[in-house]
């Protein structure tokens, strides 16, 4: 694999979406403003970085602020992007059409300083998705009407979209802490990378209507009536925060743990498997679990190991690399920032196919 620099000096990147002309827009969660990051270059050869908008309703509050971006499938036509960000009262999720202010489409998503989730993408199927957290309020997670430790999936207009386990509720799946990373498969498939409380991390595959164990169960638990990760991890190695998938390799960043994770994912995934109904154990090395034939090919691997720092967002660019995004400047780094911080990285794996690489 190969790293490369983008762009330096950000503050707290948070989320990333790309857009026709292959620049991106790039929310940093204090400053609550959206950046326009390429497609020209700088003298020096990184891309350049202006400011298109700031979201003065957003309020920065510890892990709360402007989060989730994702720009219209129409943005040619409509010039518009969804945005989910924290206010004094609650998380909710916004259009905005550049140069504008947002008009909120969904609201009362509960919000605090902590556990906000705040993904947003659009899936295979055209319609939006939205990770919520459960706002440090575990009951959240588990109450059917409360928006709070879900996966939301909506029209544009924010209204429950089509097919949907409940008709009339946008709750896609339930059962989630604090879900911040959202990615999909060549085949469909969802995969969903949460932060656990303090035993374990998560890497989910998500299906529409199941219960993700929050708060009766953290990790692989082994009980039927909630579905298990398919790969956890300890914070001190893990606190999973995003996820791209490439081919068969599904990227996975680590803000505590300083790393990613390449998890090679295996046929039953590709055919659609639900991984709670798959026969089998799971496999252990220090400070992580998988599950062999429920999902993984096999033990996880570990890269850029504290070289970067806290890795946050991944995201698959139009060139076919994997942009990761750096929060050192949000205080949580015991080392503090580095000059250079906070970046966008450009990953490369080493062949298209997305096979991992060392």
């Amino acid at each position: 694999m190969s790293v490369t620099t983008l762009v330096r000096h950000l503050e707290i990147p948070w989320g990333v979406t790309f857009l026709p002309d292959g620049g991106a827009l790039v929310t940093e969660r204090r400053t609550s403003r959206i950046l326009k990051v390429g497609p020209g270059r700088t003298p020096t050869g990184e891309l350049t970085v202006a400011a298109v908008a700031t979201i003065t309703e957003a309020r920065a509050d510890n892990e709360g602020g402007l989060l989730g971006i994702a720009a219209s499938p129409t943005f040619v036509k409509d010039r518009t992007v969804f945005i989910y960000y924290t206010t004094k009262t609650d998380n909710r999720i916004a259009k905005l059409r550049l140069g504008g202010r947002p008009q909120p489409i969904v609201t009362g998503i509960p919000g605090g300083g902590l556990h906000n989730g705040g993904r947003l993408a659009f899936g295979p199927d055209g319609y939006l998705y939205a990770s919520t957290g459960d706002a440090s309020r575990t009951e959240n997670a588990q109450n059917p009407d409360n928006l709070g430790g879900k996966i939301l999936r909506m029209t544009v207009d924010g209204k429950p979209a089509p097919g949907n386990p409940s008709p009339g509720l946008l709750v896609w799946s339930y059962g989630h802490r604090n879900p911040e990373g959202m990615a999909w498969d060549s085949h469909g498939n969802m995969f969903v990378a949460e932060i656990g409380e303090a035993v374990w991390d998560e890497l989910n595959v998500v299906q529409p209507g199941r219960n993700y164990g929050w708060p009766m169960v953290e990790g692989i638990g082994g009980n039927a009536k909630y579905d298990d990760p398919i790969v956890t991890w300890h914070p001190e190695v893990g606190v999973s925060a995003d996820v791209a998938i490439k081919g068969r390799t599904a990227v996975v960043t680590c803000l505590r743990g300083q790393r990613i994770y390449l998890v090679t994912l295996d046929g039953a995934i590709a055919h659609g498997v639900n991984s709670r109904l798959v026969e089998g154990g799971t496999a252990d090395t220090p400070g992580m679990r998988w599950r062999p034939g429920a999902g993984v090919a096999g033990r996880p691997v570990e890269a850029l190991v504290t070289e970067y720092g806290r890795l946050r967002t991944a995201i698959n660019a139009p060139d076919g690399s994997i942009w990761l995004t750096t929060s050192n400047r949000d205080g949580r780094n015991e080392q503090g920032p580095s000059p250079d911080d906070d970046r966008i990285l450009r990953l490369t794996l080493r062949s298209a196919s997305g096979a991992a690489g060392g």
